[in-house]
């Protein structure tokens, strides 16, 4: 950000009152689901991870993968500059498909952070991304939206301001994310700019970058200058970007475009196989493991090829299928053990890990998506995950962002923030004077102790009923997503843009109309 922006921010930020991590608004916005103008700051684990593979287990899938790497090989498809790095860095190059032998990958990735800043043009909002971290970001990808009216349709660009608007109100997401619906109603080859302004213009958390051509990619990176500055880009990570393995062991010329961009402005990519087993890897958990780690091991050193020192994510999403009828299955138990496993790996390699987030393949956001959407992130949250996509809004197998869903979803975020902070065994934690006070056969409801913490004490849902049968009657039988529903009309009704500098505000819209107006719509 340029000094005067900068400076400007922190004026703002003064005026308003918004600040992201101090006083009563943030204690208010830990002990619930929090409200518009609070934010918490990254979560900062203060619990143990869990772990399913000993010692014999990861040596296992190391040496498998290894084997795949050399053997078998990763194909870079229609990519002659990666092929010809590949080949000066010591690989074995046949056609499109590179063999690489033991070690190569792994001495790459030496050059490689383990943590790293992602900067936002708030500077209170910036976050961390590895070590003890975990960062929420919401839904990505999806063409369709389940609407405030019950409508499932596509997405439009309202839609997506209204997700990023949302998504900068609520105290535990962390990050913008990137494409948190996709605007159809924008032609195909200029909704890139549209949606980068976006995260800029409605929210000042960090985002993530357009990956779907590397002119878009390119786009992304300018864009972000006008609000940094072009040396405080290149010396410094403003943007996390999403760049998907074509499972099984393919990269292609779509994904790799983008990767060599971000790779080469300093720009993390996180490299993530998308697979559900059974159909794009292997059905069983150790097998899968394998394909992943050879695929971020192709992936994510050839990041560093471009530029040594680019910051890079282990990432992986795997999920099961029916093998009656082929279709996604979310919150069973074999992608958390690929969780848990991948997260291990990662720790070895010393990268930042991505996976889960809340994911379901309900249609609509009932109990099978409160199930599901509940075991996955409880094996994210555990696995030690660092950046969280797919974290709140996820629906229908990533098909639809929903309004409800998203609602009922930062929720449960806010509680997994409570609990990452492990438990507090401070004086006040320890409550001796509170025993001491009520002693035997009395209660604490009235002590000095529980007055003095009865706000702070426990989480508060913002859309959980735990009031009377009688009183709930009285208030309309409102189901969870009927409550949800209502947080989401009033929190954008009550929405206030951050503080944009009004020149470099200009300077995007002049650059996004000069960029729209050198190329004719396209919708393919």
């Amino acid at each position: 950000m340029s000094e005067h922006a900068a400076v400007d921010q922190e004026a703002s930020n003064a005026r308003r009152g918004r600040g992201a991590s101090g006083g009563a608004a943030a204690r208010r916005a830990a002990r619930s689901g929090g409200g518009p103008g609070t934010q918490l700051t990254y979560i900062k684990r203060k619990i143990n991870i869990y772990e399913v593979l000993d010692e014999e287990g990861l040596a296992l899938i190391e040496k498998n993968t290894d084997t795949v790497l050399e053997e078998i090989g990763i194909i870079f498809r229609d990519d002659a500059e990666a092929l010809q790095l590949w080949k000066e860095a010591g690989a074995d190059v046949k056609g499109e498909r590179v063999h690489f032998p033991k070690g190569l990958c792994r001495s790459l990735l030496k050059t490689a952070p383990s943590v790293y800043t992602q900067h936002a043009r708030n500077s209170e909002r910036s976050v961390q991304i590895g070590g003890n971290a975990t960062v929420f970001a919401p839904v990505y990808g999806p063409p369709f939206v389940r609407d405030l009216n019950g409508v499932r349709r596509y997405a439009t660009i309202e839609d997506f301001q209204n997700f990023v608007k949302l998504a900068y109100m609520a105290p535990s997401i962390h990050h913008s994310g990137g494409t948190v619906c996709e605007p159809v109603d924008v032609p195909v080859n200029k909704r890139h700019l549209d949606m980068i302004y976006s995260h800029i213009k409605y929210s000042d958390k960090p985002f993530m970058g357009s990956v779907t051509a590397p002119e878009r990619a390119e786009d992304t990176v300018a864009m972000a200058k006008l609000v940094f500055g072009d040396d405080f880009v290149e010396n410094n990570t403003v943007l996390t970007s999403l760049i998907n393995a074509n499972s099984p062991m393919v990269f292609d010329e779509t994904m790799l475009g983008a990767l060599k961009v971000y790779s080469r402005h300093n720009q993390a990519c996180i490299v993530t196989p998308f697979i559900l087993a059974g159909a794009m890897s292997p059905v069983t958990v150790a097998g899968t493991l394998t394909q992943v780690l050879a695929e971020v091991l192709a992936g994510a050193s050839f990041t560093q090829l471009i530029r040594p020192g680019a910051p890079v994510l282990f990432g992986t999403f795997a999920s099961s299928i029916s093998m009656q009828s082929g279709a996604p299955t979310f919150g069973t138990p074999e992608p958390s053990l690929v969780s848990y496993g991948a997260a291990q790996l990662a720790r070895r390699l010393g990268l930042p890990f991505r996976t889960g987030g809340s994911l379901c393949a309900s249609k609509v956001p009932d109990a099978q998506a409160a199930y599901e959407s509940a075991n996955t992130l409880n094996s994210t949250i555990l696995a030690g995950t660092n950046f969280v996509l797919h974290s709140a809004g996820w629906l229908e197998g990533g098909l639809a962002s929903c309004y409800e869903k998203f609602m009922m979803d930062i929720d449960q975020l806010g509680m997994q923030q409570k609990f990452s902070e492990g438990v507090d065994l401070s004086e006040n934690g320890q409550a001796m004077d509170a025993i001491r006070q009520v002693g035997p056969g009395s209660h604490y409801l009235g002590c000095d102790h529980t007055q003095a913490n009865f706000q702070t004490a426990f989480y508060r849902s913002s859309i959980a009923d735990n009031n009377s049968y009688e009183q709930w009657l009285a208030e309309g039988e409102k189901t969870a997503p009927q409550r949800a529903n209502e947080l989401a009309r009033r929190w954008l009704e009550s929405y206030e843009a951050p503080h944009l500098d009004a020149s470099i505000d200009e300077a995007l819209k002049e650059f996004i109309a000069k960029k729209k107006g050198s190329m004719p719509d396209a919708f393919t």
